[in-house]
């Protein structure tokens, strides 16, 4: 499982011109699931989003988590992050979890996640989605688990 975290100042998701989710200062998550991935990672990778420290502190340090600061957290599934680009100029996606039982493991992801954070937004699994965002830095990290 893999989530690109993006700290971000105002972060929006739409789908056929409709905002499906939006947050202000927060962190922009795109997630990947990969095979082997199951319901007990996807718990921990979000707890992991939560604790996450990628907030300055007072002495500006990144000592801050998301609920720290007042955040709130936007949820993108993201396929191409599983993507093996290791050898030639097109990306094999050999390692992504098969699109049926992505849909359905990222549904408990994102379930989970509205237990931890009700406040959490999130896109639509597998649409064409327009997302927009100020990058707050650029403060950027790629997560596994």
């Amino acid at each position: 499982m893999l989530a690109l975290l993006q700290r971000v100042n105002y972060a929006k998701v739409e789908v056929e011109g409709k905002v499906c989710g939006e947050i202000q200062k927060g962190i922009l998550a795109f997630i990947g699931l990969e095979k082997g991935d199951d319901e007990a990672k996807c718990k921990r990778m979000f707890d992991k989003i939560l604790k996450y420290r990628m907030f300055y502190d007072e002495n500006e340090k990144l000592n801050y988590n998301v609920t720290q600061i007042d955040g709130n957290v936007l949820l993108v599934s993201q396929f191409t992050l599983a993507a093996n680009t290791k050898a030639g100029n097109r990306p094999s996606f050999d390692p992504a979890m098969a699109p049926n039982d992505a849909k359905e493991l990222y549904a408990k992801f994102v379930a989970y996640a509205h237990t931890q954070l009700p406040s959490v937004q999130e896109g639509i699994f597998a649409a064409d989605m327009q997302v927009t965002l100020q990058n707050d830095g650029p403060v950027t990290f790629m997560v596994e688990k």
